[in-house]
């Protein structure tokens, strides 16, 4: 092979081994986080669905207070004062409704997205997740591998080998595209979660308000399909809008599971 060849080649290897580092994250405690770090029911579901999981049960959480309620044609309306909450991610969210939203128009507003690009550098700092600059920086890099390994084959002379270290690279590269934000010690932390607290079959075995938002956060449609049918449908909160019509779970009339906190 062509020394002109290996250059690219390793060139290549380069960029592979700058975008690993990037997405590295120093590995944590399997307790999930740093000394005195308790993810919320909010920064669990932040690292199982993203932001939009994350409003997700800000929202159940004002819900559960009678702050919000379902509007029309799948949106979310203020319905009240937020309520006594120290809460940043649920201030922000109410603040959004100063009119019915849905949800996909919800998460992006500047009132919801300021706490949420905080809460993502918190679980950045405890290890959890991998930190939104970096995962840029690692794309831009890992984009740059395919110009890197097609100039390789044109070297002359360059054969079978060339064309197999490229393709090896390219793999490579796509697999480092497709790593989550999510770090390892996320993903144990919400195993050791689901596994020490499954999905109830019935939402009456549950009356800790608290306790269906950790459901939410943990599993997503089902828990909301289960403990509050009637507001995640109609306020357009399910990423599939019938699951609930199949999952008939028993409900009191003008009211959902989780009942109000005080």
């Amino acid at each position: 092979m062509p020394t002109g060849t290996w250059w690219f080649i390793g060139a290549a290897c380069g960029e592979l081994l700058c975008a690993a580092l990037l997405l590295h994250v120093r590995r944590i405690r399997s307790g999930g986080g740093p000394r005195g770090f308790e993810p919320s029911p909010q920064a669990l579901a932040m690292l199982r669905g993203g932001p939009r999981a994350a409003v997700t049960v800000a929202l159940v959480a004002l819900h559960q207070r009678g702050a919000v309620a379902a509007g029309r044609k799948r949106t979310i309306r203020a319905n009240g004062g937020p309520g006594r909450t120290p809460d940043p991610l649920q201030l922000g969210v109410h603040r959004a409704l100063r009119r019915a939203l849905p949800l996909r128009e919800l998460v992006p507003r500047p009132e919801a997205r300021r706490p949420l690009d905080a809460l993502r550098a918190d679980l950045g700092r405890a290890g959890l997740l991998r930190p939104p600059h970096r995962r840029r920086a690692a794309r831009g890099v890992l984009w740059c591998v395919l110009p890197t390994v097609a100039a390789g084959p044109l070297v002359p002379g360059a054969g079978a080998a060339a064309l197999a270290a490229g393709t090896a690279a390219l793999l490579a590269a796509a697999v480092l595209l497709l790593v989550p934000p999510a770090t390892p010690a996320a993903r144990d932390l919400l195993a050791g979660l689901r596994e020490r607290y499954p999905l109830p079959s019935h939402r009456s075995a549950v009356t800790d308000g608290r306790l269906v938002q950790l459901y939410v956060a943990l599993y997503g449609d089902p828990a909301l399909a289960l403990f509050l049918p009637r507001f995640s449908r109609d306020g357009g909160l399910l990423d599939r809008p019938f699951e609930a019509d199949g999952n008939q779970p028993s409900r009191r009339p003008g009211r959902d599971a989780g009942g109000v906190l005080p």
